[in-house]
């Protein structure tokens, strides 16, 4: 599943070799960190995703449900503040938006 935050764009699948934890993946450093403090982050440059933590799936089901229980914002994209990831997740947007349009015309 892909996880789009304020701060952190992740997509989180099932460990293979462990059911109890997930691996929680990323193309950006901090991503992960930014969501999971205590997580130990490996970097591999010729990954799909370069950045990567195992961790147990009580941990990741509670940092996402503490984040969707802190939303206080109308408007997703205005509440990104980094102007590099405001402008990803408005080509992101738009692509979706598109798509919406191109089937429900």
């Amino acid at each position: 599943m892909w996880v789009v935050l304020n701060k952190a764009f992740l997509s989180i699948v099932a460990d293979r070799n462990d059911p109890t934890r997930l691996l929680v993946r990323s193309r950006f450093r901090d991503d992960i960190t930014a969501v999971f403090p205590d997580a130990k982050v490996t970097e591999t440059p010729d990954a799909d995703y370069r950045f990567r933590a195992f961790l147990h799936r009580d941990v990741v089901s509670s940092a996402v449900a503490d984040a969707v229980g802190k939303i206080d914002y109308p408007n997703f994209k205005g509440s990104v503040w980094e102007q590099w990831r405001h402008d990803l997740y408005l080509k992101i947007w738009r692509i979706l938006y598109d798509a919406q349009n191109l089937l429900y015309r």
